[in-house]
């Protein structure tokens, strides 16, 4: 692609390293925002970087936040004795969508991966474990992908927690196999959760 401008040209370079964008999209996205108002762009700009800055991470759940404590884990109208672990913030958000889910979340920060070098020991598993163990937890619902990392996952987790005696159960597949939750429609992925059944159970179909 020829550019009439190297400012253009490491604008569209930037923007084409986000996920899904091309160079056409990129260069189509720069030359949108050339089009509006300099302070229009001066807060899209502002508000990446405070994003950055500023973000934090709940220190009990680890779910992106603004807070220290996030606003699901300090509600009062939440169930704290029920524990939904997803893979990323992406599923909390997909989760809550669906309004069928009303306990606390527990964000992995990722699955267990020994293709891609990611093992336990680089996820927030040690936490949900130190969670459980100090007690008043009721049920913990696993609600990762269906695919082989999801899978590999839920099984370490399971042997993990299966001592603490606490029933550990697994959204319900009517999601196919190798799909992500984000990408689940809401009654689909509400349907899930709201039937889900014991690990045990599932791991024997």
């Amino acid at each position: 692609m020829n550019f009439s401008s190297k400012l253009l040209e490491d604008a569209v370079n930037e923007f084409s390293k986000l996920p899904g964008v091309g160079q056409k999209t990129a260069l189509r996205l720069v030359l949108h925002l050339l089009n509006q108002e300099t302070a229009e762009v001066e807060m899209f700009g502002n508000s990446i970087i405070r994003l950055k800055q500023q973000i934090k991470h709940c220190s009990i759940c680890h779910n992106i936040s603004d807070q220290v404590v996030c606003e699901i884990c300090t509600s009062h109208k939440r169930d704290k004795e029920t524990i939904c672990v997803v893979e990323d913030t992406r599923d909390v958000m997909a989760i809550e969508n669906t309004a069928q889910y009303f306990g606390v979340y527990h964000v992995l920060g990722g699955l267990i991966s020994p293709m891609d070098g990611v093992g336990p020991s680089d996820l927030y598993i040690d936490s949900l474990v130190q969670r459980v163990a100090a007690g008043g937890i009721k049920e913990i619902i696993l609600a990762l992908s269906p695919n082989m990392e999801g899978d590999t996952t839920l099984f370490y987790l399971y042997k993990r927690l299966k001592e603490f005696n606490v029933p550990v159960t697994t959204i319900a597949r009517g999601i196919a196999f190798g799909g992500e939750l984000e990408y689940t429609d809401e009654i689909t992925l509400g349907r899930s959760i709201i039937t889900r059944v014991p690990y045990e159970t599932a791991m024997m179909k």
